[in-house]
């Protein structure tokens, strides 16, 4: 490299590429491949053939192609190609000694390689030498006896040389090994070539020992079958089901039993090894046993064998689900309905206890609701199916003491303990049953039933004493003082039972006072105490001023045959109406003034009839603002008042909406007359709205109108908040726009009504 004057080395330039463009024509590795081939590029010409003429020619050729193995060996050793390559070629040459001397040499080298043992074998076969050949192979099983390939190899020469005995003892060798199924296949198959069933069968036997599965019985019970030995073949299937037992039981097996049974026209013999298996094999792994059941049954079967087969089907499904599941009560319930059906008792005994052992795992009364019927069933099964009161009873027992009854109890097993006991003429064991199930966890239903159970016994000092632990126990239950009273009524002990309803009526909190309160003046109409009622209805109007109260008052006194009924009755209807015109809920008033219409119209006057209807509300439409829960407005809602006339007096403002809505509806329709104008501008008396000023124009005269009118519906609109009414609601944007059509309609009318009328004088209310 030249330097520089400074002594620095220069570093030469490199090529740039000025164009880095790709080129037009792109060339791909496979275009290359395909030109490399078309040329031959890689191709070498075949060396020439050499003519040996003599024999010295030809021992030079030997002595340098021995020269090359020897070499490539002497190269690498561990290389068997290269050993086979020279004994191959010594094979070709018919040098036998040199080719096993070159063998030996190799498998002194390698002797597990199969290929070589192979190899050498062949050879000695080809060549016609026998004992070599067995030579070898005895070496090469002895070397390598789980190579089976030696052994097939070897077999098949002692076999093909017709030495029986010779092959036969290889098998026998080879069998010691214990190789896999394929072997002892080949072995029998050679034994029955040669017609040895005797010898076949001992291989079947050491065949099924070493390889016990049940594929290799079956092969063996249908070698016996095939040749005839049909007893043994049966005994072969009987050893199979023993061999397994029941923990290793497989449905192919009892199934390829019953096809064999089938064929020799046993049925009964198959139903029972269908039943043996199904009843022992997992229900999951027992699909293919029961449908080969089931066509033997659709073939060979009748009514009830096809039945037994349907209800073997269920119970497996049931199996299964409650094995998944143990607190799937349903799914017990089912499966006990179908046992009952189709079984004995102690079948059906067995899955009773097992589904009751499932007991919730949470005290809680909603998870035991469904268990405790299985108890239940399991009682009413044992004394009505089995007629066993004893251990009924001793159901009953164990039930009772299973139940956590200081969280929750349940009074169906109580009293249905009770009643059987009663059925078993054990009255005083029942009492005793009823008397702790009230000590441990009263109940209003277990006192009810006892109640009821001594009642059908007649025993009525029994059931007023249990009346008087029940009220104790409730005080706040009305039908328990309702019974009461009519036990006491049906024993004829009037003055105990008005002595009860009194108590009752007294109580600080009920949980139906109203029902309380009609038992008890119903009771005394039953007892024709007229002033008693009355003062009963005096006390009840004490205490609520409902409308249903009042109407009911008034019919009592309706239904009295008395001359002053219908005055009594109007006199009711008077007070009535009285108490609730301060009522809140307009609906309760108006249904108390349809009531007393009615009764006017069934038994009034015409000047009675006239002052009801007088006094009967008319019914408006209005609007109201909605608004969110959020603060923000929700549109309008239509709803339906009602507006009384008793009501009206004493509101001013309601009677001037109704002018300002007469004269909006005169100014559309475009009829109103100068005598009319006239009459409405005199001035009006106290209860009459003031004339509106002469000078006022039309719009202002409209839109005064217009906003007392909201001002009184919103005014009302304030006080409408506590009447029940049945409402619309519309949206603001749709009340928006019927707005604006109005003002439209109003103000189109307005200009075709000309100047004229703009002088006439408009009344209005006035404040």
């Amino acid at each position: 490299m030249a330097s520089t004057a400074a002594g620095k080395q220069r570093i030469p330039k490199v090529a740039k590429v000025k164009n880095k463009a790709p080129a037009e024509v792109q060339i791909t590795a496979e275009q290359l491949l395909r030109e490399a081939k078309e040329r031959e590029l890689e191709l070498l010409p075949p060396p020439p053939k050499q003519k040996i003429t003599d024999e010295e020619e030809l021992n030079d050729y030997k002595l340098r192609k021995r020269k090359g193995f020897e070499d490539n060996i002497r190269k690498n050793r561990t290389v068997i190609s290269n050993w086979i390559k020279y004994a191959q070629w010594e094979e070709s040459l018919k040098e036998i000694q040199r080719a096993r001397s070159i063998y030996e040499r190799a498998l002194d080298v390698d002797h597990r390689n199969i290929t070589l043992w192979l190899k050498y074998a062949e050879m000695e076969m080809k060549s016609r030498q026998v004992n070599h050949a067995r030579n070898i192979w005895d070496r090469a099983i002895t070397i390598l006896p789980r190579v089976n390939q030696f052994w097939y190899k070897y077999t098949y020469m002692e076999e093909m040389l017709g030495n029986i005995a010779g092959c036969r003892q290889v098998f026998e060798r080879w069998m010691e090994w214990e190789p896999d199924e394929q072997a002892w296949h080949s072995y029998i198959n050679f034994e029955l070539r040669y017609k040895e069933v005797d010898k076949t069968r001992t291989i079947y036997e050491k065949y099924v020992m070493v390889h016990p599965q049940v594929k290799n019985w079956i092969k063996y019970a249908r070698f016996e079958e095939k040749h005839g030995y049909i007893a043994h073949s049966r005994k072969v299937y009987e050893r199979a089901a023993e061999f397994f037992g029941d923990e290793h039981m497989d449905e192919n097996l009892f199934v390829a039993f019953a096809k064999f049974e089938e064929m020799q026209k046993e049925f009964e013999r198959v139903r029972v090894i269908y039943k043996y298996a199904l009843d022992r094999i997992p229900k999951h792994q027992a699909q293919e046993l029961f449908k080969n059941y089931t066509m033997f049954e659709k073939k060979f079967g009748d009514r009830r064998g096809i039945e037994d087969v349907i209800v073997s089907k269920r119970r497996f499904q049931y199996e299964e689900e409650v094995k998944a599941n143990p607190h799937n009560y349903d799914a017990w319930f089912d499966y006990l309905r179908l046992v009952e059906s189709d079984a004995d008792y102690d079948t059906v005994r067995e899955v009773y206890e097992r589904a009751i052992a499932n007991i919730p795992p949470i005290q809680e009364k909603r998870h035991w609701r469904r268990y405790i019927y299985l108890w239940i069933n399991y009682a009413l099964y044992e004394e009505l199916e089995v007629k066993d009161p004893e251990r009924t009873r001793q159901v009953y027992h164990t039930c009772l003491e299973l139940i956590p009854h200081k969280k929750f109890t349940f009074a169906k097993i109580w009293l249905l303990s009770a009643k059987f006991e009663i059925r078993q003429k054990n009255l005083q064991g029942a009492r005793k049953i009823m008397g702790t199930a009230i000590g441990k966890c009263p109940k209003n239903k277990l006192l009810k039933g006892y109640i009821e159970l001594e009642l059908q016994l007649r025993e009525f000092d029994r059931c007023r004493k249990l009346y008087e632990k029940y009220l104790e126990f409730s005080p706040v239950n009305c039908n328990a003082w309702i019974k009461f009273a009519e036990l006491e009524t049906i024993l004829g002990d009037i003055d105990r039972a008005r002595g009860i309803f009194e108590l009752a009526i007294g109580q600080p909190q009920l949980d139906m006072p109203e029902v309380m309160w009609k038992s008890y003046i119903d009771f005394e109409i039953e007892q024709e105490e007229y002033e008693n009622t009355r003062n009963l209805y005096k006390r009840l109007l004490q205490r609520t001023q409902h409308v249903k109260v009042w109407i009911s008052y008034a019919k009592f006194e309706l239904s009295i045959e008395s001359p002053d009924r219908l005055q009594n009755s109007r006199q009711i209807y008077e007070d009535a109406n009285k108490s609730m015109r301060n009522c809140e809920e307009k609906e309760e008033r108006l249904m108390l003034l349809e009531s007393w219409r009615d009764f006017e119209k069934e038994f009034g006057t015409d000047i009675t009839r006239e002052r009801v209807r007088e006094l009967l509300p008319e019914k408006v439409k209005k609007r109201r603002k909605l608004t969110a829960e959020d603060g923000s407005d929700a549109g309008w809602e239509e709803y339906y008042d009602y507006i009384f006339p008793e009501d009206a007096a004493n509101q001013p403002n309601l009677k001037l909406l109704a002018m300002a809505k007469m004269w909006k509806r005169q100014q559309v329709d475009g009829k109103v007359t100068e005598k009319d104008t006239a009459e409405e501008t005199t001035l009006p008396s106290s209860d009459e709205p003031v004339a509106a000023p002469e000078n006022q124009t039309q719009p202002e005269r409209n839109t005064v109108t217009e906003s007392e009118q909201n001002t009184c519906d919103d005014r009302d609109d304030s006080g409408s908040s506590s009447s029940s009414s049945s409402s619309s609601s519309s949206s603001s944007s749709s009340s928006s726009e019927s707005e604006r059509e109005e003002e439209d309609g109003e103000n189109k009318k307005k200009k075709e009504s000309g100047s004229s009328e703009e002088d006439k004088e408009t009344p209005h209310s006035g404040t």
